[in-house]
């Protein structure tokens, strides 16, 4: 994403990042350097959340659990930040884009607004690690003012393909538990039908070509199939590296369910949630760290829930 931003911002605008492990932003930096030949690209790689406040007039963060996002909010606002100085906005805007719990997002936006630091919008994303590369990220919005959405959108349309303002102050993350409540589900449908195909002696890549032509097409089949060769640069293919953690799924399934249960009319009930938690939270510790698909290689050699 960062690079997307950086090739398609302004060439006067500066961009300042910073992530917890100092090799990866430094590495950022490294090959975007090279590969301009040494040009200025306006790039800057801060020590800590608090230096790109201070020197941003627009925040994207993306973390993945509830706590990072707080503590990563507490230091910035620590203290009131710097008056805006060169920029064409007369207040900063907080875009996150991590896939947390709406009530602590709300906090978190309510801290924002009440210390006056500017305005802030949950997005969480949707698209994945590909999306993400080619810059055809869905966002899903929630706040409370036009002004901020319209701001926002601006922002997410350089790193993405669809921006949906889905209503107030966490509307954007229940959107998201929702979606990702269906991924979560589907892949392990994608996972089991594909090993049940092959078992069966079925070529995969004709048998994924008839389920996405058919009715049983989804993103998991299509775009992330489990079964290398069927989907084109998915994790599939380079060992299950890289792409959307099994455990990351895991706590996006967490989230949602919570939300089911603390639903201010009582427990909403989701019948396959449960179990399918269970699959993530077994399959995470035999392939700790690999795309969720690969609960496609830990069914193929025969392992069961207990």
């Amino acid at each position: 994403m960062a690079r997307n931003l950086r090739a398609k911002i302004s060439d006067n605008d500066t961009l300042v990042v910073c992530d917890n492990n100092s090799r990866t932003s430094s590495q950022f930096l490294k090959d975007m350097t090279s590969s301009t030949g040494g040009k200025d690209l306006k790039l800057e790689v801060a020590q800590d959340p608090r230096e790109v406040a201070e020197k941003s007039s627009t925040l994207l963060t993306a973390l993945p659990e509830p706590s990072h996002v707080k503590g990563v909010f507490e230091s910035i606002l620590s203290s009131p930040l710097p008056t805006l100085e060169g920029s064409s906005y007369d207040s900063r805007l907080f875009i996150d884009a991590s896939t947390i719990d709406p009530t602590t997002s709300r906090s978190i936006a309510s801290s924002v607004h009440s210390s006056g630091a500017g305005h802030f919008v949950d997005a969480p994303m949707s698209g994945g690690a590909v999306g993400a590369s080619k810059a055809t990220l869905t966002f899903m919005l929630g706040c409370d003012s036009d002004e901020a959405f319209e701001r926002a959108r601006a922002t997410l349309s350089l790193i993405g393909a669809r921006v949906l303002q889905m209503g107030p102050q966490g509307a954007g993350l229940a959107a998201k538990l929702a979606n990702n409540y269906i991924l979560a589900i589907s892949n392990i449908a994608v996972c089991e039908a594909m090993n049940l195909g092959l078992k069966n002696g079925l070529d995969p890549k004709k048998l994924g070509e008839l389920i996405n032509s058919s009715s049983g097409r989804c993103w998991a089949s299509e775009v992330n199939n489990p079964v290398e060769g069927v989907s084109e640069g998915s994790p599939a293919g380079r060992g299950y590296e890289g792409g959307f953690g099994v455990g990351l799924m895991r706590k996006d399934l967490r989230l949602a369910l919570e939300a089911a249960k603390g639903m201010e009319e009582g427990e909403l009930k989701l019948i396959l949630g449960d179990l399918a938690q269970r699959v993530y939270e077994t399959v995470e510790q035999a392939e700790s760290g690999k795309d969720f698909s690969v609960v496609y290689k830990w069914l193929s050699e025969g392992n069961r829930l207990s």
